[in-house]
């Protein structure tokens, strides 16, 4: 049975781990660019503004660079206080004005220090094999709002394994930046991070299908159905198990699995 799963899954990744998936999936917000700041600061905010249908995420992140005249890491590392004022009318459902001008603060706050927002996720000391993302998921979270000036009501976009959350939007952002693709769709531009060591964003496409296949068995969905989904799928491929985000989502929301 778990053979037939497997070999299920697989043709699935073969389907849709290829560039046609881009265009209508988030993940193309960061392949409008080839700055490694550029790819960095639109995929993660692109990963925290998907929810809802997958056109008006992405037209929204479109709304959001046009506002940053095209260029985010120019304008975030070069802006003046008067540039502020057009982004004040940017908002996606509970993300807003408020929420936007923080992001911004905070990428100046890191960029004027590392070149990569991947030390936003390295917490100091070695990183623990299986638990390496939850502790980089928290030590992202509790980094992310350091700044002394941080509005509370930000906290809601920015989860974290602590608070027994799926992380599904940064899982996703953390795919797109480690896993090696021969595919062209994800990055693969940080290293600190092995790709067998990611976790799955389990939404509610893939929570759904994966538990129609017998891959969960945990009764609710949090932080740890995540990674029992993504120890049964290192059982399939141990060296890549989130691969299998390709199959279990667009089952879901492709084929209506």
């Amino acid at each position: 049975m778990i053979e037939n799963i497997k070999a299920f899954l697989d043709s699935k990744v073969i389907q849709y781990n290829r560039p046609d998936f881009i265009p209508n999936d988030p993940v193309s917000i960061p392949h409008l660019f080839t700055k490694q700041q550029d790819i960095e600061i639109m995929g993660l905010w692109a990963a925290v503004l998907a929810w809802g249908q997958r056109v008006t995420i992405i037209n929204k992140c479109h709304e959001l660079i046009k506002l940053m005249d095209g260029a985010p890491y120019d304008f975030i590392m070069n802006h003046e206080e008067p540039d502020l004022k057009k982004l004040l009318e940017f908002k996606h459902r509970t993300f807003n004005d408020t929420d936007t001008l923080y992001f911004i603060s905070f990428f100046r706050h890191h960029y004027s220090k590392y070149e990569s927002l991947e030390a936003a996720f390295m917490p100091p000391g070695p990183l623990k094999g299986e638990l390496a993302v939850e502790q980089s998921l928290n030590y992202f979270r509790s980094y992310f709002f350091s700044l002394s000036d941080f509005p509370h009501r930000t906290k809601k976009h920015i989860s974290s394994p602590s608070q027994k959350s799926t992380c599904k939007r940064l899982n996703m952002f953390l795919r797109w930046m480690v896993r090696k693709d021969d595919c062209g769709v994800d990055f693969g531009i940080w290293n600190h991070i092995k790709p067998a060591e990611l976790i799955i964003p389990c939404d509610l496409h893939v929570d759904r299908v994966a538990r129609k296949l017998n891959l969960i068995t945990r009764k609710q969905t949090d932080w740890q159905t995540a990674v029992e989904l993504t120890e049964r799928l290192r059982e399939f491929d141990p060296l890549d198990p989130v691969k299998y985000d390709f199959a279990l989502f667009a089952l879901g929301i492709e084929e209506h699995f």
